[in-house]
């Protein structure tokens, strides 16, 4: 917003104005612009049940097993066409996502304890054959889901391939 605010007084003529963060701050005030979110988290994770875990099965399953043989696997979603969830709106203007692009990709990430060794990507898109003719050149392994969501026989069969 400050560098299109510099631009228009150079467009009308005006030399000395600078776009300042004490500017912008008091321009959202005075046009009563909030940064706000759109969405947010319904609920957490109950930290007691996860040290408790933590403590007593996990380490019970890690015991005899060396940090190489050991995975961390981590999924992610990527929306590739969506807006910021936090953009600027007026105040009292109602925010919804409701027209938001929803084009996602879930991308698995997985690594070994020490490091050593990176596990292939696994890509879900809901596109069965994607139309980049560069797909097949990417290093990823890629399954198709209505959803674009990781199922458990897409974890499995990916797991499977690993093995």
């Amino acid at each position: 917003m400050q560098t299109s605010a510099e631009l228009i007084a150079t467009e009308l003529g005006e030399v000395n104005f600078k776009a300042s963060s004490g500017w912008l701050d008091r321009f959202k005030c005075r046009h009563g612009i909030i940064y706000t979110t759109v969405c947010g988290e319904a609920a957490s994770v109950d930290q007691t049940v996860v040290s408790d875990w933590q403590n007593t099965v996990l380490s019970e399953l890690l015991k005899n097993s060396s940090p190489q043989d050991i995975c961390n696997a981590n999924k992610t979603g990527l929306f590739f066409r969506c807006l910021p969830d936090k953009p600027h709106t007026f105040k009292g203007e109602k925010c919804s996502d409701d027209k938001q692009a929803k084009d996602r990709l879930t991308v698995l990430v997985a690594a070994n304890m020490d490091n050593s060794r990176k596990l292939p990507l696994l890509v879900i898109g809901k596109a069965a054959k994607p139309q980049s003719s560069n797909i097949k050149s990417i290093p990823v392994d890629y399954r198709t889901n209505k959803k674009a969501w990781m199922t458990s026989s897409i974890f499995e069969d990916w797991l499977r391939k690993l093995d």
